[in-house]
């Protein structure tokens, strides 16, 4: 059976059907959300916090990255694969393509995500005019936490809005085939979904984004903590893992998540 493409993904995106994105970690759950029809798994660095228990994705590395990856890999036919490159992998274009390459090649990844603006354009052109799809991070970049000073909403004044829409056509005309929005106003999520060719993917970006995604351990209420408050515990309603995945894919689809209170202004 073979996996969605991107070329299937821009055609839901003209079509104006919502893509589903969910994190993954291991083969049971892969497994789980690739039956239910979740378009996309992201292996996520944030395995780091819900999986390692540090309080940030940056002691996460490329060996784990590709260890999670083949267990996903494993669990799953369907859904397109993609792979956080983790804090550091990609500081300069050659390291990027070292570590781009290994999860493609070891990991069995379909796609790498990297977090970052117009500083990742000779990067972003190094690995896709060598066959390496790649997924760009805008908005709250995780990695970055320490520089932005914790994880706050991104882009309110009209400078940082402004930067973000242009960081986003500079990465798309790099050769970036996707792009995750996060913590930004629904309004600058909206305007650089209808900017871009590219398919978008928000997570608290609001709902007039192409698709939505989340991390699995929030949207079943089981991450410690905090949780965070664009997320939503689908498990709660719904009783089981399963029907949990099932109520976040029909959500997302019919356009009730997110909602107002999963959205910020």
């Amino acid at each position: 059976m073979s996996r969605i493409t991107l070329t299937q993904l821009r055609k839901l995106k003209s079509a104006g059907e919502k893509i589903t994105c969910l994190t993954a970690y291991d083969a049971s759950f892969a497994h789980l959300l690739d039956q239910s029809g979740t378009n996309i798994l992201l292996v996520g660095d944030s395995l780091g916090m819900v999986i390692q228990g540090h309080d940030s994705t940056l002691p996460v590395t490329v060996s784990d990255m590709i260890y999670h990856c083949q267990q996903v890999h494993r669990g799953s036919e369907k859904a397109l694969l993609i792979v956080d490159m983790p804090f550091m992998s990609y500081a300069t274009p050659d390291i990027a393509l070292e570590s781009a390459a290994r999860l493609m090649r070891e990991g069995q990844a379909q796609m790498v995500k990297l977090e970052g603006g117009t500083w990742l354009v000779e990067t972003v052109q190094m690995l896709t005019e060598r066959g390496i799809p790649v997924c760009a991070h805008l908005g709250l970049t995780p990695q970055s936490v320490h520089q932005i000073g914790g994880y706050r909403v991104q882009g309110r004044t009209e400078r940082a809005a402004k930067c973000i829409r242009d960081d986003a056509v500079a990465l798309q005309t790099a050769g970036a085939s996707l792009l995750i929005l996060e913590c930004v106003p629904g309004e600058l999520a909206s305007d650089i979904t209808a900017l871009l060719d590219i398919p978008v993917i928000g997570i608290g970006a609001g709902a007039a984004c192409d698709g939505q995604v989340l991390v699995l351990h929030d949207m079943l209420g089981i991450t410690p903590g905090k949780r965070p408050s664009f997320s939503k515990d689908f498990l709660q309603e719904a009783g089981s893992i399963p029907a949990a995945i099932e109520a976040f894919i029909n959500a997302v689809k019919n356009g009730t998540f997110p909602g107002a209170a999963h959205t910020f202004e």
